[in-house]
């Protein structure tokens, strides 16, 4: 035995399998996490949220432009629509790729798509002209379309990446939505109010934005190395990395990976043979071990020549492969279904866990998607003119950012009281209906009362469609936030794509429209005066009549 060893006889041991994890914090250690200085990330997250909403309400705040350049077309009703039906179609897409590209990657991917756009339409539709009327309608109604793909996967992409951070940068990045509109509503108010020339102040608008969404751009690759930022997103990995070990090693078939080495056998005439290969668990006898095989991976063993030396070491190199490469096909054949099962039950459970949330963001924009942009656009002012539906989305934008700072403030919502409040909202559209109909005499009169509607619908809107956000990861393990918040983000853009087809069928029951704002007021007075629009420096002096 001994001059057997001394020419190579020996044992075959597996590696022991774990992983270790690449920032070495576990969520049981006892870790201070780094500051956040300043708020810095918090600020650099409000303005990144403002950046992938920024190409979109670029377009739906030039409403002055596009309604005069589009007399008597639906051009805000259709821009809503293809934008949110996109967004639908993308945050699925985005769903189903989350595992595929990083992060990084799907964030940087939406800024370049919007960048382009904008570009695109600042410079050949606008600037240049290059288009006739109609090919332009349509050509602006694609541009948006393609925004909604990189917004929407920019989106869902923040929100899963906020939710492996503290609940308050949540918070941060829907205030970043709001402030958004409050952003390209005071550069629309302040190119407007400057320049007369509506095509050259347009210009100007468009470019403004694309300067701020490239800033946005700088700012969040930045924030994203910070040590508060890659500590909290390293725990949440970890937490994840550990369960899928976990699953592994409950999975894996220990025939195969518990022990490996040469033994001791009899052959049939009694006499010891040395170095024929057997793989057993320590669950099973030796003597059981061969029935863990299938028939031919049985017989390769049974048939493996007898080993007296380590010249025979290719010929056993040569057998494991033949069993391991049988293993490996049954392995692959089924990978992809059962990750694609793993994922599904996944979303399941979390859908399980937070499914008042994502009813209470559903309601909370379809009623918004209802009334803004589309009904609110149609409010006719004959004093303001072309001002009212700049005025008014300035208002909803405004209010919009107090609702959602004041989300961030704690309050112990229970799930059924979440969801009633959410519901109340509805009150506001028969309201602000009454101010569009009839037309020119409608039943709630003057400029004052449109505007009030539309700050209560934004402050409701900032405020219950934060809170169901930021509740909802609270309520999963850690390593499923990120899927949560693609998941919010699907319900959040569900009851986008409601209302905004709602928001047809209630444009259905006004008046037809005839003409531009001008065109419209002629019919109430002869005095053209009266319906000329006013500019701002007329504007600031004015008393609205309640």
């Amino acid at each position: 035995m001994d001059e057997n060893l001394s020419r190579g006889y020996c044992q075959l041991n597996s590696p022991q399998v774990g992983r270790k994890w690449k920032g070495g914090i576990s969520s049981r250690d006892n870790i201070t996490p780094p500051r956040d200085p300043c708020s810095c990330v918090y600020l650099s997250l409000v303005l990144a949220g403002a950046g992938f909403l920024l190409p979109y309400n670029s377009f739906i705040t030039a409403v002055d432009f596009y309604q005069g350049r589009y007399p008597g077309s639906t051009i805000i009703f259709d821009m809503s629509l293809t934008y949110i039906v996109v967004a639908f179609v993308s945050v699925i897409i985005n769903n189903a790729l989350i595992e595929a590209l990083r992060m990084p990657v799907r964030i940087t991917f939406g800024y370049i798509l919007s960048f382009f756009t904008l570009m695109m339409i600042a410079l050949c539709d606008l600037w240049l002209q290059l288009f006739t009327l109609d090919v332009a309608y349509f050509i602006t109604l694609i541009a948006v379309g393609v925004v909604a793909v990189g917004s929407t996967v920019q989106q869902s992409s923040f929100y899963g990446y906020t939710s492996m951070l503290p609940k308050r940068y949540t918070q941060a990045v829907m205030t970043g939505e709001s402030l958004a509109g409050v952003l390209v509503s005071t550069n629309r108010i302040l190119t407007k109010a400057l320049l007369r020339d509506e095509r050259l102040n347009t210009v100007i608008f468009f470019g403004v934005s694309i300067a701020t969404l490239v800033a946005c751009f700088v700012v969040f690759h930045v924030s994203r190395r910070s040590n508060f930022v890659t500590f909290y997103v390293t725990l949440c990995q970890g937490n994840s990395e550990r369960r899928d070990d976990k699953r592994k090693r409950l999975t894996s078939r220990p025939s195969y990976t518990e022990d490996v080495s040469l033994v001791d056998l009899q052959d049939q005439a009694g006499g010891p043979r040395y170095g024929v290969l057997v793989i057993q668990s320590p669950a099973t006898t030796p003597s059981e071990s061969n029935r863990a095989f299938q028939p031919e991976e049985q017989s390769a063993l049974t048939h493996a020549p007898s080993l007296t030396t380590c010249d025979d070491e290719a010929h056993l190199t040569e057998t494991a492969d033949i069993i391991f490469s049988k293993t490996n096909n049954y392995t692959v054949t089924f990978s992809t279904w059962s990750a694609i099962k793993r994922g599904l039950i996944t979303r399941y459970e979390v859908s399980r866990s937070v499914w008042p949330y994502m009813l209470s963001i559903c309601l909370a924009y379809f009623v918004t998607l209802c009334l803004f942009p589309g009904i609110e656009s149609e409010i006719i002012s004959c004093r303001l003119g072309t001002w009212m539906p700049v005025i008014m989305m300035a208002a909803f934008n405004a209010s919009d950012v107090v609702g959602k700072i004041l989300a961030s403030i704690p309050h112990d919502w229970s799930r059924a009281r979440l969801v009633l409040c959410t519901f109340c909202r509805v009150l506001c559209v028969p309201l602000l209906m009454l101010c569009t109909t009839p037309r020119i005499h409608p039943v709630i009169s003057g400029e004052a009362w449109p505007i009030i509607f539309s700050l209560l619908l934004g402050l409701s809107n900032g405020y219950f469609g934060s809170v169901p956000m930021i509740l909802a990861p609270t309520h999963v393990p850690d390593e499923q936030r990120e899927i949560c918040g693609n998941i919010m983000t699907l319900s959040y853009s569900f009851g986008l794509t409601a209302g905004s087809a709602a928001a047809y069928a209630l444009d259905y029951l006004l008046d037809p429209i005839t003409g531009s704002v001008r065109d419209r007021c002629s019919t109430l007075t002869p005095d053209l005066n009266a319906t000329t629009p006013i500019h701002v420096t007329q504007f600031l002096s004015t008393q609205l009549p309640v």
